[in-house]
């Protein structure tokens, strides 16, 4: 995701916030990185606070509640933009702002409340995905209880992992850098062929649901809907 002479910039923020700010820079950037706005590497930011344990810098339990906290309260206010998003592009009783059809909204809310724990839980063992996914959760107005605990149970192993790599590595966390970028490219396609998907969708190429359909040609006029009885 992040290239030279990108990254470099990217590192040295972090390393300075998290040597200058301490426990309070950890949990900022960890918030920032669920929020996804800027998009920042959470490999970076956990891997350098590992091996500030190491070091003695910072304790076990310190570096782990400050991370996750930041982390779900980065990701509420995801989860909060998206849920008060929906409410002014569809606003009650006047035409949306935007659009799209209300199927494809109905759909996106039964997803959530049949799979929203799994899915918010899972995406945030994601690269990428894992600072977006409380967009949709609020949009779709899942529980906020839910979204929090199964957020915290998502980023929990996620946490303690990088956390741990960069207490083992040492002064040589930055090593494997280079290999999360990787991660978060392919997640970044993963992202992109799914924005794809939603346009086409929305546009009435596709059928939505799996496996998705050809409805129509790029470029063909949409189809015309009968009289309805």
């Amino acid at each position: 995701m992040f290239h030279l002479p990108i990254v470099e910039i990217v590192v040295a923020v972090i390393i300075a916030v998290l040597n200058a700010g301490g426990l309070a820079g950890l949990a900022a950037l960890m918030a920032v990185e669920s929020f996804g706005i800027p998009p920042i590497p959470s490999e970076v930011i956990l891997l350098f606070a590992g091996f500030l344990i190491a070091t003695g810098s910072f304790s076990w339990p310190g570096a782990f509640l400050a991370a996750l906290a930041g982390g779900v309260g980065g990701s509420y206010l995801g989860y909060w933009v998206g849920r008060d998003a929906r409410g002014w592009l569809f606003p009650q009783g006047r035409s949306p702002r935007v659009p799209l059809d209300p199927r494809h909204l109905e759909q996106m809310d039964r997803w959530f409340e049949r799979h929203g724990e799994g899915t918010v839980a899972f995406s945030r063992l994601v690269p990428i995905i894992r600072s977006y996914v409380s967009y949709p959760a609020g949009a779709a107005r899942m529980s906020p209880l839910k979204f929090g605990v199964f957020t915290a149970l998502g980023a929990t192993p996620f946490t303690l992992v990088l956390l741990y790599g960069g207490y083992v590595l040492g002064s040589n966390w930055s090593s494997v850098v280079p290999y999360f970028s990787l991660l978060d490219d392919a997640a970044l396609v993963v992202l992109a062929a799914a924005l794809v998907y939603l346009i086409l969708v929305w546009k009435n190429v596709l059928s939505s649901g799996f496996p998705p359909r050809l409805i129509r040609s790029i470029g063909s006029p949409p189809p015309v809907e009968g009289p309805r009885p």
